[in-house]
C-alpha cells in the first residue's frame, strides 16, 4: 500500500468537519456537496473488497428516488447482490475516519478480512444523470487508482444494469454478456419468446405511457426500444430533456401522493407506469372513466406475478416451493388475498430490500416487492436447473410449453436486484398472455385505504420494534396506545418505526374507511411526538 499516495489523495478529498454518515440498505445518501470524501474512500474500499473476494466489485453513484441535489454511493458484491453486512460496517468506519487515520483504518480492514494486498482488483463504476454524478464518479476512480486497482467506467447506467454487469463479469458470462447491449439482448429475447404467440394471434397494439422521473431510465429505454417488438409501444414522459430529477414525478412521488406525476396526461383507462431516478422501482396506475386515480403498487405486482408463476408450475407438475416476502408496509388486503385465495405462504421481514432479498433466497421461487415497487423474482439454482431441463427434455407438449415459459421468465427477470425495466417487461408479458386490462388487474382485490407520514423527533432511536417492525417494543406504552386504537375499526392496522436515515419516525395506518385511517394516524402521530 502506497501510504504517501493514499494520504496525498485523502487531503484532496477532505472530509467536512463533524459530518457522520451511516452505510445502510441504500448505501450512503446525503447532499451531493458532502460526498466527495465518501466517494474517494469507497473507491479504496471497493479495491479491498475486490482483492478479498478475488472478484469484480461494482460502485454505483446514485441517490435513486431522492431529490436532484442529493447523491449517494453503493457497493455491489460479486454476484450482483448488495454489500455484505460486515463490509457495511467497514464502509461506515472508513467514511467517518479522520484524515490522519485513513491508512490505519485500511490496514485494520485488510487485517480483519485477511485481504491479500498483492491480489489484483477490478472495479466497475456506473452513475445516474444527476449533475453531481460525473464529478463524484471521478472521486471513486481516484480511490480505486491510488490502491492500484483496475477499473471500467460504464458511465450512465441504471443501478440494475450495473448489478447485472457485475454478475456477468463474475460468472464468466453464464448470467449474460457483460455489456449494456448484452443486457438489452437477454431481456428482449426472453420477452419476445414469452409473448410471440400472443402477439402473433392478433393481440391489440399495446401502448404504455412511462414516466421516467427525468432520470436514467428514459435514456436506456430509448436505447433498448429497437430490440423490442413493435407491438409494444412505449411512450416516454419526463425523459430528462426538461424538469428536475424526481421532482413532482417518479415512482416515489406517485406512491406517496397517490396521484399522477407532473408532465403526463392520463386519459381514462390508459395503462401508465412510473420509474424512479435510477430505474430500480416501478409503479403502475390509471384513471378510471370518472377520472378517479387508481394506484397499482408493488403488492399487486407481486400478486400478478405469483399468480402467473403458480399457474405455470401447476401445468409443469413440479412441486417447487413459492414464497412471497412482504414488509409491514404491504397492504393488508394483499396479504389476505395471497394467503386465503391464492394459498401462497407470505413471510414478513424488516423494511429494506436486503432483508426481503435474503428471505426470498430461502425458497425455490421467492417473490418480493416492496409496496414502493422495488422487487424481483428469485429462482434458486436447483429450481432453475430443473426448469431448464424440463424445457429441453419434457415430451408432454403442454408441460414442455409451460417449462419453456418459465425458462423465459428466468431470463427476463434481473435476479440480482429490483429492475424497473425487466419488471415492466414481465408485467406487460403477463397482461398480454392472460388478456388482462389494467382495470381487471386492479380488480383482483381492493386495497384498504392507507396513509403514511413522517413525525420529526429529537431521537428516533427511542423507538425499537419487533415482529418485522410491526410492533413497538419501546417506549413502553406506545404499542398499547396503537392496539387500543386499531381494535376500534374494521381491518384496522397501524405501526411506527424509526427511519434508517433521518431523525423522524415513520407512521403507517390502514383501515376499512378513509376516516378511520385518518383518525388512527392523527392519534398515533401525537403519541410518537
Amino acid at each position: 500500500m502506497d501510504v504517501d499516495a493514499v494520504n496525498k489523495f485523502s487531503s484532496l478529498h477532505a472530509k467536512p468537519n463533524g459530518l457522520i454518515l451511516q452505510y445502510g440498505t441504500a448505501g450512503f445518501r446525503t447532499k451531493a456537496y458532502h460526498l466527495d470524501h465518501v466517494m474517494y474512500r469507497m473507491g479504496l474500499l471497493a479495491v479491498l473488497r475486490s482483492k478479498q473476494t478475488k472478484s469484480t466489485i461494482g460502485v454505483m453513484v446514485t441517490a435513486s428516488h431522492n431529490p436532484e441535489e442529493d447523491n449517494g454511493v453503493k457497493l455491489i458484491d460479486p454476484l450482483g447482490e448488495m454489500l455484505a453486512p460486515s463490509w457495511e460496517e467497514h464502509a461506515t468506519h472508513l467514511a467517518n475516519a479522520e484524515e490522519q487515520d485513513i491508512q490505519a483504518v485500511l490496514a485494520e480492514i485488510s487485517h480483519r478480512e485477511a485481504v491479500n494486498l498483492q491480489q489484483k482488483a477490478m472495479i466497475v463504476i456506473g452513475r445516474d444523470t444527476r449533475p453531481s454524478s460525473e464529478k463524484l464518479s471521478q472521486s471513486v476512480i481516484d480511490g480505486v487508482s491510488v490502491l492500484g486497482g483496475q477499473y471500467h467506467d460504464y458511465g450512465l447506467v441504471t443501478t440494475p444494469q450495473l448489478h447485472y454487469l457485475v454478475c456477468c463479469q463474475n460468472t464468466n458470462g453464464q448470467y449474460g454478456k457483460a455489456t449494456i447491449e448484452g443486457y438489452y439482448q437477454k431481456l428482449s429475447k426472453a420477452f419476445v419468446e414469452l409473448t410471440k404467440q400472443t402477439f402473433r394471434s392478433g393481440d391489440e397494439y399495446r401502448a404504455l405511457k412511462i414516466d421516467c422521473a427525468s432520470g436514467i431510465g428514459a435514456l436506456k429505454l430509448k436505447e433498448m426500444e429497437c430490440y423490442l417488438p413493435r407491438e409494444l409501444s412505449l411512450h416516454l414522459f419526463n425523459d430528462g430533456t426538461k424538469g428536475k430529477l424526481n421532482h413532482l414525478c417518479g415512482a416515489d412521488f406517485v406512491k406517496s401522493h397517490q396521484k399522477p406525476p407532473l408532465g403526463i396526461e392520463v386519459k381514462p383507462n390508459e395503462r401508465c407506469c412510473s420509474f424512479d431516478g435510477d430505474a430500480d422501482r416501478i409503479i403502475y396506475y390509471y384513471n378510471d372513466a370518472d377520472g378517479r386515480f387508481h394506484l397499482i403498487d408493488g403488492d399487486k405486482i407481486a400478486t400478478l406475478i405469483s399468480s402467473f408463476l403458480k399457474e405455470l408450475l401447476s401445468e409443469v407438475g413440479e412441486n417447487l416451493k413459492i414464497g412471497i416476502v412482504q414488509t409491514a408496509y404491504a397492504n393488508g388486503s394483499s396479504t389476505r388475498y395471497l394467503e386465503e385465495v391464492m394459498k401462497v405462504p407470505v413471510h414478513f421481514t424488516k423494511t429494506g430490500v436486503k432483508h426481503l432479498h435474503h428471505k426470498a433466497q430461502e425458497f425455490d421461487i421467492g417473490i418480493y416487492f416492496e409496496a414502493n415497487g422495488h422487487g424481483t423474482v428469485l429462482f434458486s439454482k436447483a429450481a432453475e436447473m430443473k426448469i431448464r431441463q424440463l424445457a429441453k427434455e419434457e415430451t408432454d407438449g403442454k408441460k414442455r410449453k409451460a417449462a419453456v415459459m418459465l425458462e423465459n421468465v428466468i431470463d427476463l427477470i434481473n435476479q440480482t436486484v429490483g429492475d424497473a425495466i425487466s419488471d415492466m417487461l414481465l408485467i406487460e408479458a403477463i397482461l398480454a398472455l392472460k388478456g388482462l386490462s389494467v382495470q381487471q388487474w386492479d380488480a383482483i382485490y381492493t386495497d384498504l385505504p392507507n396513509r403514511q407520514l413522517k413525525v420529526k423527533v429529537a431521537d428516533r432511536q427511542v423507538i425499537d420494534t419487533t415482529d418485522a417492525e410491526r410492533r413497538a417494543v419501546t417506549p413502553l406504552g406506545l404499542q398499547e396506545v396503537i392496539d387500543d386504537l386499531v381494535k376500534k375499526y374494521r381491518f384496522s392496522r397501524a405501526f411506527v418505526r424509526p427511519s434508517g436515515t433521518e431523525d423522524v419516525v415513520r407512521v403507517y395506518a390502514e383501515a376499512d374507511s378513509q376516516g378511520s385511517k385518518e383518525l388512527n394516524l392523527g392519534v398515533i402521530s401525537s403519541a410518537c411526538s
